[in-house]
């Protein structure tokens, strides 16, 4: 895993020395067509390019610290400092987006005739394909390596193609028909990459306030640890994610009430080692013991079980725990979305099971699907 972590922040920073570079040689283009055509305009859009680095070196900088060791005031390590590259890089496009909706808007009310020369010409073409050929190996790039940061930054290069191009489109139609799309086109572009920039904003952000991890993730785990021998069901899934190669994680599983604290530590250490060279996750095992044998906590259990079971609006019912010297029994249900009073609930759930064995006392535990 060290390897695989230390390959892929190797490749990120790579490729983000190639968009650097493609910028930089772009800009030393723009700067000296624009000098030798004594064209201004030419020369601040090669300072522009300068500034379109910026994405880059973004994101090479929180790559660099994103790979740094734990240490003791950040014991799971600094990866979550990808998200805030990514959040950065995403505010960047989205503040392009809002500017070249507002400058276009202008040109809608205000429209103006732009001038093209050949030279002019010849360095938009150039840019547009510098940009787009950047920006989709970026963008692949960002996406195969699992980096918010690069596909923002392969997105950035992109929509500056694409704000180019409609330029150039506009110009084309100009002249020809003698009618300005400038303003329209640059309102349409930049609502898109508003929205663009929203979503890219609302990933890291989402990981940062935990988001739910793949329906696919939970389902491989729970598969793979119900393959060991001895567990009969696997539950409250919870994982937190630190980074592209650091999750830490919990989750139960349910075994026969016969089974020895030895068997047990070994099943629970098996486990534990398979989720972290499987998956990468550090995961903590908890134990549910299921009653087995002719006896009354077996009896109880599957009155227990069976009477929740058939419940629509309950999701899973496990964790049935029968404590004999206070006389009581306990058990965890997860209740569908739709119930919203779960006190309520609780008692409902309670009052039902209550004379299926009255000389017992209750304890429901309302638990939450985390995962799933």
């Amino acid at each position: 895993m060290k390897k695989d972590s230390a390959d892929r922040s190797r490749s990120i920073v790579r490729t983000s020395a190639i968009g650097i570079a493609t910028n930089v040689l772009l800009a030393a283009f723009k700067a000296a067509v624009g000098l030798i055509a004594g064209s201004v305009a030419i020369v601040m859009d090669a300072v522009n390019n300068l500034s379109d680095a910026l994405s880059s070196v973004i994101t090479i900088v929180g790559t660099k610290l994103s790979a740094r060791p734990a240490d003791r005031k950040h014991p799971y390590g600094h990866g979550r400092i990808e998200y805030f590259s990514a959040i950065i890089i995403a505010v960047i496009v989205l503040s392009a987006g809002i500017t070249s909706l507002v400058e276009s808007a202008k040109k809608i009310f205000s429209p103006t005739s732009p001038e093209y020369t050949t030279v002019t010409l010849v360095v938009i073409i150039v840019a547009v394909v510098v940009k787009l050929l950047l920006g989709r190996y970026v963008k692949k790039q960002g996406e195969r390596l699992e980096s918010d940061a690069l596909v923002a930054s392969g997105s950035d290069a992109l929509f500056d193609a694409v704000i180019t191009l409609s330029t150039l489109v506009s110009a084309g139609i100009m002249l020809i028909w003698n009618f300005s799309l400038d303003g329209i086109l640059g309102v349409l572009i930049s609502a898109v990459i508003i929205k663009a920039g929203i979503e890219m904003l609302s990933r890291p952000v989402d990981e940062l306030l935990g988001a739910r991890v793949s329906d696919e993730l939970v389902h491989d785990i729970k598969r793979e640890v119900m393959e060991f021998e001895g567990v009969h069901g696997v539950y409250d899934v919870i994982l937190h994610s630190y980074g592209h190669d650091v999750m830490i994680g919990s989750l139960h599983i349910s075994v026969d009430d016969t089974t020895d604290a030895y068997r047990i530590h070994g099943l629970t250490r098996r486990i534990a080692e398979k989720m972290y060279v499987k998956h990468g996750i550090i995961m903590t095992v908890g134990i549910y013991a299921v009653a087995t044998g002719e006896n009354r906590r077996s009896e109880m259990q599957n009155i227990v079980v069976q009477t929740l079971g058939r419940h629509n609006d309950i999701v899973q019912v496990h964790g049935f725990y029968y404590f004999e010297k206070e006389n009581i029994v306990s058990v965890d249900v997860v209740p569908d979305i739709s119930v919203v009073d779960e006190q309520a609930f609780c008692r409902k759930l309670i009052d039902e099971l209550q004379p299926l064995i009255p000389d017992v006392g209750l304890s429901i535990v309302i638990d939450h699907n985390y995962s799933e």
